[in-house]
């Protein structure tokens, strides 16, 4: 199942950065750290292009240290870019955002040239929490939901530091499918695009492989990496007492349970990609969709021509 989800207001959003980042100097772009390649969004690196970027590695209490270190060194690598890890709710970090931006635009800054910064990322990453942590105030509205923020919203952290929020954006297609599962196990693709059950199959079998023993501390379970995805599925709703007439399992309510407990972080600290395995996912899924691609131009082409060989009727009045 290929997960997308793109409603109406995402399109205005795309439209309004398009035009505001004509005089931003500084993008933020928050990234979800348990999922840094996967919650960044292409659109937005076209958008954003040429532009000093921090990218932001949100929600990093919840991730695999380890793997934060690993984005942290890949993004740092990368050109005109600064990566920096954070917790959005701890105050003390999140006011180290400011001095990055200067130091990514160290010519901007006093009431001639203010700092203006463009604050972008993908929906329920944090931003709202983020913004709220920076003016120590309830400055935009929060909640674990994909899109709340729907407008665009100018906020001063100081006379002449000027943030622009954005609502959270995905983009029309997503070629790369561990992307997409990735994201709707986040809370990033509002429920009504994915499957609940085929969502958990797919985060189990990517921590049943990775983090074994957390998902058998938390499920209370022996021999996780043994099984089946459907068997830990099953197993999973059995032990939390998911079931429904005959004590057979709910599998609906199982899958719920797994999504919810990776978000909140009680199975444990978890990462769902590295740096390679998401280069492997995107050359994989660039593949794919230049498969796809040939097949849909050669069935326009054989459409356009049986289109040219069927004669077309002589609606001319006749004399």
């Amino acid at each position: 199942m290929a997960i997308q989800w793109f409603p109406g207001h995402m399109h205005l959003t795309q439209k309004a950065i398009a035009e505001r980042i004509k005089n931003i100097d500084v993008v933020i772009e928050l990234l979800d750290a348990r999922l840094p390649a996967s919650s960044a969004n292409p659109m937005l690196a076209e958008l954003t292009q040429g532009k000093p970027t921090l990218k932001v590695l949100n929600k990093q209490d919840l991730a695999d240290p380890e793997c934060t270190a690993q984005w942290l060194a890949h993004y740092n690598s990368q050109g005109g870019t600064q990566a920096m890890g954070l917790d959005a709710s701890m105050a003390a970090p999140a006011k180290a955002l400011i001095k990055a931006c200067f130091e990514l635009a160290p010519n901007r800054g006093g009431m001639v040239k203010p700092m203006r910064v463009l604050i972008c990322g993908i929906p329920n990453v944090g931003k709202s929490t983020l913004i709220n942590t920076l003016t120590a105030k309830r400055a935009a509205k929060t909640g674990d939901e994909a899109g709340v923020t729907k407008l665009e919203q100018r906020i001063s952290l100081a006379d002449d530091f000027y943030l622009y929020d954005t609502p959270g954006m995905l983009w029309p297609r997503i070629i790369v499918a561990k992307s997409g599962y990735n994201l709707a196990a986040s809370g990033a693709v509002g429920r009504n695009a994915f499957d609940e059950q085929e969502v958990a199959l797919e985060l189990l079998d990517y921590l049943k492989t990775h983090y074994p023993a957390l998902l058998a501390a938390r499920f209370k379970l022996t021999g996780v990496a043994d099984m089946t995805d459907e068997l830990l599925l099953e197993t999973i709703g059995r032990q939390r007492g998911a079931l429904q007439g005959g004590k057979k399992v709910n599998l609906q309510k199982a899958a719920e349970i797994a999504i919810y407990d990776f978000r909140s972080g009680v199975i444990g600290r978890m990462t769902l990609e590295t740096p390679e395995e998401f280069a492997q996912w995107l050359a994989l899924g660039n593949t794919l969709d230049a498969q796809r691609q040939v097949k849909k131009d050669a069935i326009e082409l054989d459409r356009k021509i049986r289109f040219k060989k069927i004669p077309r009727p002589d609606l001319r009045p006749s004399r």
